[in-house]
């Protein structure tokens, strides 16, 4: 391995350091105290330089084996970031232009004792723009993102995080850096480069069966034969087969039929049973001598995507059917943890992908403007039920498709097919992100005339060359070409629909900011909700580590600065307004906190609304729309500092919206909406069976903590997997039957329980805007803190009804039980599971107790 330090030097010598390998420019100069962290303030900004030089990786080794015994040595690069030339002994080997491929290069015959490797970047911004003026014989829109983003132009000439060309919820720093793993090899005979299993139930036989797949690099002049050992002990099941290696890039697939005596647990996404594999042992050994042992672990799991016309509705449905079974996928959208990949770590993933699953979602949607993310990300993703729909690298944009960018992308797309399609957690490969419907709503203002061009290069792309790659290398699951997308609809109007954006087909995504966002008529009742989402500002504790003080307020230059997208600070207010009274505080900073908060109680409020609308919508078919199966709304993680999309801000501390999702996502919940006066209680329920239950829908007077009344509905049933109306009243009839309760002076709260402890959160109806709510007091909160073992309980209590009530320990790393709830008893109970060593004194030096009373 040539991990580890290397010098580092920018175009003209000027400056000089060590950097880590696997590591960029950037977070080398960080180490070294060279620039202050870049997320800083306005550092995005101020260090554009270090993106626009040119820099130079280089380091001396001692190869620790005698090069002459062997007949093959390679010099790999798992990963490069991007546009580099490679120079060894003086001697240049290639170039490299794609952040997504593996480089292998033959060093065979200039390999010495003592050897020099040089690896010249040159910048990705002025690479992107002479690629793009090379391109002369049309334009690829768009040349640049808006100014708001501060960002880079021509991200789409280049195979590189688009992302890191700046985004409307990230800054712009596109890295130059060995980002991946770099080694050398040496060998004589073969040599295995890739190894996946995929499998399959073989539906005549009634038994699983595992695609077993070899990729070697044969150096031998003639063919190799031998044999192949696969042992899996738990499934008492072991084949023998006899192989041959042929010269060149030499292929091996083998089929082993699983014994069927032996029981086989399917692998199931969170929610759904359990995540097992099995260990099993694939041993080669070959006539030229020594044999090769892989571990790894087999999976057992069936995917389908199933389009087929629906009773009683146009269109066709679009849901995921995993071991035969169809799944309401709930979830969100995955961006980059960083913009510096080192620094992201298997245990901020892990932070992550359990903060999804404690959430109760059971998929996420990898994004096509990011990155494919690192082996461990799926790792855990399998080890934790989460299903990935894994976008390739393409997004918002149109993209060129002259031979050697195809060829560039065909690379990719196999290698990346290759190094990923063993993971049972990959549910579906997709083309792109939002491409179908950049060209269907003329995001790009191309004239009609010139349309045919850019569907030609579309098709090119995404059909005729990733798909074709998908489909020869995986034919375990499913592809579409893009998202949103009408599905078969859109392959049969030529795979590009009118309306990718048609409710009776494939997926949808939405983003409305000017309508009420409690007002679930304005949601599209479709068949998947891939995208939707409102903004929010992180916590303050995030903010502040990367400002000053003249930066708290709303309007500073700082908070419009890390704003980037076109009113986004305004959309916000307006949405807030509609239903809380904004912050009148004369207290800079406390108006700031109260304006933080408020983002947060809001983007929360919205996207359960929403969500909610989703899954009651999912066994229904109104005027031909519904059966909505799927919610993943955007965006899950945070690549900075700043207002974003996200639920979990940067650093993985939880937003208001993720305590809400842990309810709105949880396997059974109870859910109102009003229609024309009337209200409506859906059970949705992701359980395996029906059950009995009792709903029990209780009134308060905001200005009591004693309900005002109480309503047991028993025998409730309960359907599995299914959304079914259990309770219809007309509010006017239910506030005349509690008396001395109006809309704006009651709240409605329910949930359903039942036998052993059965019970789904408690979920609330809010009858009024909460800024006319009549009633409402001053409440004294406090809270009393004990250890338990590695826990800490917080024993809330409250003087009168609290709404929105946010527990917060600044920056102790953590996260609650549940947070941003409403307080309608005297006590609760909170626990605080610490993500670090802490202590019940620091704890409570940092408790913040606020609800939306505070506001001032």
């Amino acid at each position: 391995s040539l991990r580890g330090s290397w010098r580092l030097r920018n175009g003209n010598g000027s400056v000089v350091l060590r950097g880590e390998v696997p590591g960029c420019v950037h977070t080398a100069l960080h180490r070294r105290g060279l620039i202050q962290d870049p997320y800083y303030r306005f550092n995005d900004v101020m260090y554009r330089w270090i993106s626009l030089d040119n820099w130079t990786y280089s380091r001396t080794f001692k190869t620790p084996f005698d090069v002459r015994k062997w007949q093959k040595v390679n010099l790999v690069f798992e990963g490069v970031d991007t546009v580099a030339q490679i120079i060894f002994n003086n001697i240049t080997l290639g170039r490299t232009d794609n952040m997504f491929n593996r480089y292998s290069f033959d060093i065979t015959s200039v390999i010495k004792e003592v050897n020099f490797v040089k690896v010249r970047f040159i910048s990705a911004i002025s690479y992107a723009a002479e690629q793009s003026s090379c391109h002369k014989a049309y334009s690829i829109p768009p040349a640049c993102p808006p100014p708001v983003q501060k960002g880079e132009c021509h991200a789409n000439f280049i195979r590189k995080e688009q992302c890191s060309f700046s985004w409307d919820w990230g800054p712009s720093f596109p890295t130059q850096g060995i980002w991946k793993d770099v080694r050398v090899e040496a060998y004589n005979y073969y040599h295995l480069i890739y190894f996946s299993l995929t499998s399959f139930f073989v539906k005549n036989t009634q038994q699983w069966s595992l695609e077993i797949e070899s990729i070697f690099d044969v150096v031998s002049s003639k063919p190799i034969a031998g044999l192949v050992t696969v042992n899996i002990p738990k499934l008492q099941t072991q084949q023998t087969f006899s192989v041959k290696l042929h010269p060149g890039e030499g292929r091996i697939v083998l089929f082993v039929n699983i014994n069927k005596s032996s029981t086989v647990e399917a692998w199931w996404p969170n929610g759904y049973g359990k995540q097992t594999g099995y260990n099993m042992t694939t041993t080669f050994i070959m006539e030229a001598g020594y044999q090769i042992e892989k571990f790894s672990k087999a999976y057992f799991r069936t995917v389908e995507l199933v389009q087929e016309p629906i009773p009683g509705s146009p269109g066709l449905s679009f849901y995921f059917r995993i071991n035969g079974r169809p799944i309401f996928i709930k979830g969100s959208n995955w961006i980059p943890a960083d913009s510096f990949q080192d620094r992201v770590t298997y245990d901020i993933l892990w932070l992550l992908l359990k903060s999804a699953a404690d959430a109760n979602m059971n998929a996420l949607r990898v994004w096509g403007g990011g990155v494919y993310e690192q082996d461990e990300f799926y790792d855990i993703c399998d080890e934790l039920g989460i299903m990935i729909w894994q976008d390739f690298m393409f997004a918002c944009a149109l993209y060129p498709t002259d031979e050697n960018y195809l060829e560039s992308v065909r690379a990719e797309v196999s290698h990346q097919v290759r190094r990923l399609k063993s993971h049972p957690s990959i549910i579906l490969w997709s083309g792109n992100n939002e491409n179908e419907a950049a060209i269907a709503s003329n995001w790009f203002s191309i004239p009609y005339a010139d349309r045919e061009v850019y569907i030609k290069d579309y098709v090119t792309l995404y059909v005729k060359n990733i798909r074709e790659i998908v489909l020869t290398e995986d034919k375990s699951r499913p592809f579409i070409a893009s998202s949103p997308t009408n599905g078969l609809e859109s392959i049969k109007e030529g795979w590009l629909s009118q309306n990718p954006y048609d409710t009776h087909y494939g997926d949808t995504h939405f983003y409305d900011y000017s309508s009420d966002c409690w007002n679930w008529t304005v949601y599209p009742k479709t068949r998947f909700a891939s995208e939707y989402g409102f903004q929010s500002w992180p916590s303050f504790s995030a903010i502040e580590k990367v400002s000053s003080i003249e930066d708290w307020s709303y309007t500073s230059n700082f908070s419009i600065h890390r704003q980037h997208h076109e009113n986004g600070n305004d959309e916000m207010l307006q949405q807030i307004r509609r239903h809380f009274k904004l912050p009148q505080s004369t207290d800079p900073i406390k108006k700031f906190k109260d304006m933080i908060y408020l983002t947060q109680v809001m983007q929360a409020q919205c996207i359960k609304t929403e969500t909610e609308f989703y899954r009651f919508s999912q066994s229904e078919i109104t005027k031909g729309e519904g059966l909505t199966m799927g919610a993943l709304y955007w965006q899950l993680n945070d690549i900075w500092q700043a207002p974003s999309w996200s639920s979990l801000e940067y650093g993985g501390k939880w937003k208001l919206l993720h305590y809400f999702a842990q309810n709105f996502f949880a396997p059974l919940l109870p859910v109102a909406y009003e229609d024309k006066g009337v209200l409506y209680i859906y059970s949705v329920s992701d359980l395996h069976v029906d059950h009995k239950l009792t709903l029990r829908v209780v009134v308060h007077a905001w200005s009591s903590l004693e309900p005002v009344c109480t309503l047991a509905k028993d025998g409730v049933t309960v359907k599995a997997q299914s959304a079914v109306p259990i309770y219809k009243e007309s509010v006017n009839d239910l506030l005349e039957r509690c008396k001395n309760c109006t809309r704006k002076s009651c709240v409605i709260t329910f949930c359903l329980e039942g036998e052993g402890g059965l019970r789904s959160p408690t979920n609330h109806h809010f009858l009024s805007s909460l800024k006319d709510a009549v009633g409402l007091e001053k409440t004294q909160l406090s809270a009393s803190l004990s250890q338990q073992d590695d826990i800490y309980i917080f024993v809330l209590q409250t003087t009168a009804v609290a709404p929105f009530v946010y527990l917060d320990v600044r920056s102790i790393k953590g996260r609650f039980s549940d947070n941003g709830f409403l307080m309608t008893e005297k006590k609760k109970e909170v626990v605080f599971y610490p993500w670090e060593p802490t202590s019940v004194e620091e704890l409570e030096k940092s408790l913040a107790l606020t609800s939306l009373v505070d506001v001032v």
